[in-house]
This record gives C-alpha cells, structure tokens and sequence, in this order.
C-alpha cells in the first residue's frame, strides 16, 4: 500500500476527530481572506481616498492579528495532533517502516487537513463575500454600492499566508518524528504525565501569580496619563503570566489539597474525577491558561469596539449640536439672522455668544494656532438655558476658570494635574473642565477659558471680540437652504455648516463591525482547543474506564465522574476569564473616556458561556461515545 493511500485511509477513518479543528482553521482562514478582499476589492473607495486609506490600514493590521493568531492555532493544534497520533504511528516501525517513511505519512495526513480546511475556507469566503461586506457596512451604518467582486489577489495572498504558517509547523512536525525513538513514540501519550511536586512549589506559583493578576488588574485600570499606554502593555504582560502561574500553581495546589481530603474526596464519585484531574494537571493547565487568554482577547476586542463607537457617536453628537454658527460683524443681531434663516428652515433652538481671543503676548500660551478665547460665565449658562444643554459649573472665582474642551477618541491627559494659565502678568488655575459642547464644532478650535463676569470685562479688552450666532435647523438635512440668505446680511462675516450625513470617521464604524468577527474567531478557537484537548484525552483514558466498568463500578457514576470531569475543564478558564474581564473592559472605557461598558462586559461573557455549553455537551456525548460508556 503506498503511503498516500495509507495517509487517506487514515485521514479518512479520523475525520470526525480533525473536523473541531478543520472548521476553526477554515473559519479563520474564511475571515482573513474577507478582510483581505474588503482591502483589494476598491469597495472602500466609495468612502473617499482619505477615509479608505484609514480603514484599509486598520484592516491591514487586523489581518496581521489574524496571522499572528493563525501560527499559534496552527502551532498548538498541530502539537496534540502530533502527540496523539505518535503513538500510533509508532507500530509502523514494527512493520518494518523507517522514521523518515513515518514521518512523510504524517506530513501527508495533516497536510490533508490543511488542504481541506483551505478549501473549505476559501470556497466559503467566496461565497460569503459580498454578505460579509454587507454585514460589516449596515453595522457601521454606511451606505455604499455592494458588488460581487472577490479577487484573486485576495485568495492568493490568504492561501500564501495560510500554507507558509501550516507548513512550517508541518516539517517541525516531521523533524520530531525521524528523531524520535520508537520507544518515545509508543509511549507518547504518557510522556507529559504529572509529576508530583512540592506544594511549597505550588505554594510561591500562587502567591506570584496572584500578586501579578492584581497588580496588572491595578495598572490597567490606573489613571496614569500619559504613561496610561505603557501602564496597559506592562499590565497585559502580567495578566498573561499571572493567568499560566494561576494555572499552574493554585489550580493543582487546591485539587491535592481537596484530593487529601478523604471526607471529600470519597463522596459524589470525585475520587474518580478529581485524582484524573490531578494526574494530567501538568500538561492540560497550559491549555486552561491558552483558551482563558484567548477569551479575554475576544471580550476585550468587542469592547474595545464598542468603546471606539460610543465614543464616535458623542463626538459625532457634539459636533452637531449647531447646524449654523455664523460669526457676526457686532454684538446683537441675532434676531436679524434668525430671520433669515426662518424664510427656507425652522429653528429648533439658537444661541449668542462673545468670544474674547487674546493675543499670545499677553498670555503664556506656547502655539500660535491655537490662542486663549475667554468666555463669560454668565454667557455659557445662558446658552445652556437655550439650548437645554446640561449646565453644572460652579462660577469660578477671580484667580480661576473652567477649561472647556472638546472630546477625542483617545484620551492620555492625567486629571490629577493641576493646570495653571497666565494671562497679563496674572496667574489663573483650572478648577475644572467641561466637553459639554456649549460652542459645537467651533469648541474644537481655540483653548476656551470660561471665567467670571468680572474678569471677562477686564480680559476681552485686551483682544478681539468675535460674535458668534449658533443655530440648530428642525431638519439639518436642508442646511443648504438658508445659506445664500445669511449670505446676504451687512452684518455676515463667516459661516460654519454641518452636514448631518458626512462621513468623516467612517473607518470607526467599520472597526466597531469588524471587532465582532475578530471576537467570534477568538472564541471559536478558545472553545475548538478545549474540545481538541477532550477528544484527545477521551482516547488516552480508554482503557483505564473499561478497567473501572469490568471491576463493577456501575455506567451511571462513571457517566457523573465524566460530566464533573468536563464541568471542571469548561468552568476553570471561563471563571478566571470572567473576573479578568471587568478589568480588561474597565481599561478600556477609562483609555476611552467612554460610559460604562459593563454592559457589553455582560453580554460577551454570556455568548462565551452559551458557546462553551454547547461545546460541554458535544464534549460529553463524544467522550462516552467513544469509552463506550
């Protein structure tokens, strides 16, 4: 028989023990060839040069994430596939075959997955192009002309990326065979089996990996300003060591501890589970640690998503809260602008403001394009009461004032700095700071200073006054109406007008859509590696469950021992993953700026839970299918 034929027939008879991870490998594969699609289609051209460029260099980086997820899913499932099937194909030696022949059969077998996982993704992604441009477009809530159009540069650039990662890990694969021993290879499955240790072993694996949890959970939810960024690289870091030394350390430290517990021990067939539980601790809890650190990749990408899209959509509300600003020539005439609005628009509500600019001599200002605008604060609350703006501001006193900011995506001010200002020879102190957009789009312009009345009447004599008349339409659609009528007043100077509809942050939206795949790709492969570990461990336990069925032990308990088993192996990793969560997302919402993100925290956790119970009880129906039990 030629080793092709052998390699298919194997293939063949065990294709329901790769199809866990054919489907992850082919999902993955369905999604980066997509993204790479989305990039080369010119789909994006639609949005503008500007904007396609931003969203084409996001999804370029996503698609390195993918990649680099891509090596080690392809790493990790090749290693247990190697480990399980080494002990099978070692009885090839006594056939009379050589390593090297052994390994080119294995290199044939899991090159046959690779194929058909490439297929399937590519034949997928193909057919589900234009529905995942779709998707990602009516979530980002943009309106462009879909076509048909999957290139072929995509599917090359996807299938090079894929066979050059599967390949790799092919020939490491093939190397460890023709120079393993035929001994090694029998007893394979048996190599990686737990080693008693210490408990004072365990003990210091706990104590670190605790202290590194809390210590990354600190720093990443710390207000560090500037060192914010660094903070949040340092602490994921140590989240990831912490999440292994935890697994490592006080997961088999509590389970020899319970296990020496005979009242506990010798109760609810756990002397059956948890001894099982213990003796393969050394080489399972790194693959707890993986699927942990793989979900909380996956909540903290769809919250990181959710946090860019809050935080677009208030910019995007703040910069239209005035459909008109029209700067005027005196103080005054905002009913003469009214009325010539009111010939073609309905007004929802307007306001009149004077903005004293002040000239960098007399302040301490270092930019020039970006002077000191004083503002009253009398002015500002009564822009509130017309507008209904929220207004809680205490009035600062003659040595202070209030900053009046805009809001940014990201934000890496520190608010524990006090910020002092100068202004003719005079020391003034921020005692607060307010995005509330009481000046809409123009607040993004200048450093605005609100202050006393009394101040204000001494400061704005030493610049320029500017008038400023801001109006919201009924129908900010029809801005283009009244333009030429405001146009026609003495009194006109400029205008800033807001279309509702412009797209200029478009690429945000397409990143909130495209956090929602990259969330289903990790928790699709933290859920698919927990299955794999179960599939390959439900053969390694074959026998011994057969031994316990023939000395009487009835099918029932052993059918609890397994389901306790598997609860144990699901909810070890999702509980560490739960609490590790809310930091994850509070870092984010704190980066952000954004509200509370609690919400989505929720959400994401209980779609993992769903998924990981389906996975459970898939899990349990194949481990007794195939103890026969």
């Amino acid at each position: 028989m030629s080793m092709l034929k052998l390699a298919f027939q194997n293939f063949k008879s065990s294709f329901k023990s790769y199809l866990s991870l054919i489907i992850s490998l082919s999902f993955t594969i369905l999604i980066l060839s997509n993204f790479m699609n989305l990039v080369s289609s010119g789909i994006l051209n639609q949005l503008g040069e500007s904007q396609a460029s931003n969203i084409e260099v996001f999804i370029q980086i996503l698609s390195f994430v993918v990649s680099c997820f891509m090596v080690f899913f392809v790493w990790y499932s090749t290693n247990v596939f190697l480990t399980k099937r080494k002990k099978e194909i070692g009885t090839y030696v006594f056939m009379g075959l050589s390593n090297q022949k052994i390994g080119k059969l294995y290199m044939i077998e899991t090159s046959l997955i690779g194929l058909v996982s490439l297929v399937i993704g590519i034949g997928f992604g193909v057919l589900t192009s234009q529905l995942f441009t779709m998707i990602i477009m009516r979530l980002s809530d943009i309106a462009i002309q879909i076509e048909f159009n999957f290139t072929l540069s995509s599917i090359l650039i996807t299938c090079l990326i894929f066979t050059v990662i599967y390949l790799i890990f092919v020939i490491k694969g093939y190397v460890n065979i023709v120079r393993s021993s035929v001994l090694e290879m029998v007893s394979a499955n048996r190599q990686n089996e737990y080693v008693k240790q210490n408990n004072v072993v365990f003990i210091l694996k706990s104590i670190l990996g605790i202290v590194l949890l809390g210590v990354g959970f600190y720093l990443a939810t710390k207000d560090a300003g500037l060192e914010v960024v660094g903070n949040i690289l340092i602490a994921t870091v140590m989240v990831i060591v912490g999440i292994y030394m935890l697994f490592g350390g006080l997961v088999p430290f509590v389970f020899q501890t319970l296990a020496k517990n005979k009242k506990f021990l010798y109760k609810k067939e756990r002397n059956l589970w948890i001894n099982n539980m213990i003796f393969r601790m050394k080489k399972n809890y790194r693959t707890y640690a993986i699927v942990c650190v793989l979900m909380l990749c996956s909540v903290t990408a769809l919250g990181f998503g959710f946090a860019m899209k809050n935080r677009n959509d208030n910019i995007s509300h703040f910069e239209n809260t005035y459909t008109y600003q029209v700067l005027g020539s005196q103080k005054g005439i905002r009913d003469e602008f009214t009325s010539l609005i009111k010939k073609e628009n309905e007004i929802k509500y307007s306001s009149e403001v004077e903005v004293a600019v002040l000239p960098n001599e007399v302040t301490d200002n270092e930019y020039e394009n970006t002077p000191y605008a004083i503002l009253s604060y009398s002015q500002i609350k009564q822009i509130a009461k017309d507008t209904g703006l929220e207004f809680e501001l205490s009035e600062p006193k003659d040595d202070e004032y209030i900053k009046l900011g805009h809001l940014y995506l990201m934000s890496l001010t520190n608010d524990s700095i006090v910020n002092t200002s100068e202004i003719n020879n005079k020391v003034y102190t921020e005692i607060e700071e307010s995005s509330v957009p009481y000046l809409g789009y123009l607040q993004e312009d200048m450093e605005y200073m609100i202050v006393n009345d009394t101040v204000f009447d001494e400061l704005h004599e030493l610049g320029q006054s500017m008038y400023l008349y801001n109006y919201k339409l009924a129908q900010p659609k029809h801005f283009e109406l009244s333009v030429d009528d405001i146009q026609t007043s003495p009194h006109y100077l400029g205008l800033v007008k807001i279309d509702p509809e412009r797209n200029e942050n478009a690429w945000i939206n397409i990143m909130f859509s495209v956090s929602f795949f990259v969330f289903m790709v990790f928790v699709l492969a933290s859920g698919s590696i927990l299955f794999m570990k179960i599939y390959n461990d439900a053969f390694e336990e074959k026998e011994r469950y057969q031994v316990l069925s023939k000395i009487g032990i009835d099918r029932k308990v052993l059918n609890k021992a397994i389901a306790n088993e598997l609860k144990v192996a699901y909810l070890l990793p999702l509980i560490v993953m739960t609490i590790s969560s809310y930091f994850s997302i509070q870092a984010i919402a704190n980066l952000m700026q954004s509200k509370s993100l609690l919400q989505v925290n929720i959400v994401s956790i209980l779609i993992i839970y769903g998924f990981f119970i389906i996975c459970y009880f898939l899990s349990k129906a194949m481990y007794r299918k195939n103890l026969n039990i």
